[in-house]
């Protein structure tokens, strides 16, 4: 972050400056625990934790200034809604961002595959700022926004979307140069009602587009291709007919491989279903000024960074953990089963899974659903986790899973115990739930057990 005053930034936030000198702040944190020192530490309440009662630990840290809704000890900014002070704040230090140099604005959304096209973009793009895991909301986006600097050349943002007017809020702390459509699944569709309600959502994105700037677009998801012409300027990608078109897919040891404009990708990212992710990012790099032969070695190159998204970890034992726990969606979950499959490669397959959340009345049915696509796919083992998702094990047992085949428990401590017991050397264990669920935990304890 560029060092603004304190006074800046109550100007900017609309809130009011208690303090007896007007101090300087280098960062913005919303966790006591990650202060530095200069840093803004933003005191929001949540669910369990009020940010009000670790004010004193923030500036034992270092924290010179504090935005807080209610008046407490010390420099600090009081504002009424500390996460609407936190997005003007983002919105006009952005604003000055374009102002002092040039930076290109980058936002993506879809109901899957986000996080991964971030991912990719980071590692292929120059002088790049993007979230550090899935910072896709109204605390996580500005938080992000903050950390870039004159130097920053391209800032790649995740937009995620729960309820509606999400994303259109989103774009409004950060206006896009380039925003980019991945597809439109059954994730949050709690909050919307149909796939057709969140593409609508989805499409708001476009809007947000500043004039000059494109929307890039995937031609092969038919709800994202309808939004074509909505963005001032729009670039479409896909493996049939687009503007960035892929060639030849396929998959060569578990991970995609196609052309694009005759130029060879190779990814290193497990599981067929990124290669349209790696698309999308090309379609991305190209904006930005990288030539396709660039755009593609350098896509190829990229590796796994965000944790618990397709890690694959080889354990001492023999036993292979597929670590893909962040977070699930019918379409997810498919496309981590063929991953399963590939990575087990004929041996025995374990696929523990969780809920998917935020299904709404459309949850029975997607859980039946994905239990009869477990036992179609021919995993071996299915272990369902939580009573939320016990339709996917009652609808793999009516399909033909007998015996040992099928199981259910309750708690994530009974499915540990389950794999400790049951799995052998040689044996592939996937690990997939929607993060609310906490089965990343369990993906944690079994790839700890690597050593």
């Amino acid at each position: 972050m560029r060092p603004v005053t304190a006074q800046w930034i109550a100007n900017a936030t609309g809130g009011t400056l208690v303090a007896d000198v007007d101090t300087t702040v280098s960062s913005v944190v919303k966790d006591s625990r990650d202060v530095t020192p200069g840093a803004l530490y933003a005191a929001f309440v949540g669910e369990r934790v009020d940010g009000h009662d670790y004010v004193d630990a923030a500036r034992e840290r270092g924290a010179t200034l504090c935005l807080v809704a209610r008046s407490v000890a010390g420099p600090h900014i009081l504002v009424d809604d500390v996460a609407v002070a936190l997005g003007n704040l983002a919105r006009a230090y952005l604003a000055e961002l374009r102002l002092r140099g040039h930076i290109t604005v980058i936002g993506i959304t879809g109901s899957n595959g986000k996080t991964t096209t971030k991912d990719l973009l980071a590692h292929m793009l120059p002088e790049v700022v993007a979230p550090v895991g899935s910072d896709n909301n109204e605390i996580g986006l500005p938080l992000t926004v903050l950390t870039a600097d004159d130097d920053t050349r391209h800032l790649v943002l995740e937009m995620g979307a729960s309820s509606p007017g999400d994303i259109a809020y989103l774009t409004r702390i950060a206006p896009l140069d380039v925003a980019v459509v991945l597809m439109v699944g059954s994730a949050h569709s709690a909050g919307y009602g149909s796939q057709d309600a969140l593409a609508a959502e989805k499409a708001t994105i476009l809007d947000g587009v500043l004039p000059g700037g494109v929307g890039i677009v995937n031609a092969d998801d038919p709800r994202v291709a309808r939004m074509t012409g909505r963005a001032p300027r729009t670039v479409t990608f896909g493996f049939g007919s687009a503007d960035v078109a892929g060639r030849e897919r396929r998959v060569e040891g578990g991970r995609a491989a196609f052309l694009v404009d005759g130029h060879a990708v190779h990814l290193a990212l497990l599981g067929d279903h990124h290669a349209v992710n790696a698309l999308a990012a090309i379609a991305v790099a190209r904006e930005c000024g990288l030539s396709t032969a660039d755009a593609a070695t350098a896509v190829s190159a990229a590796t796994p960074v965000s944790p618990h998204r397709m890690a694959l970890t080889e354990r001492a034992d023999g036993v292979t953990i597929l670590d893909d726990a962040y977070n699930a969606s019918p379409e997810s979950m498919r496309a981590a089963f063929r991953a399963l499959r590939t990575v087990a490669n004929g041996h025995t397959s374990w696929a523990v899974i969780g809920e998917m959340l935020e299904m709404g009345a459309a949850s029975m049915q997607a859980h039946d659903d994905i239990g009869i696509d477990a036992v179609r796919l021919g995993i071996s083992h299915l272990v369902v986790v939580g009573a939320g998702a016990r339709p996917a094990y009652v609808s793999a047992v009516r399909e033909g899973s007998w015996g040992d085949e099928a199981a259910f428990v309750a708690t994530i401590e009974e499915a540990l115990a389950l794999v400790r017991d049951r799995v052998a050397p040689g044996d592939t264990v996937l690990v997939k739930g929607s993060h609310g669920t906490g089965l990343w935990r369990l993906a944690d304890e079994l790839t700890r057990e690597s050593s």
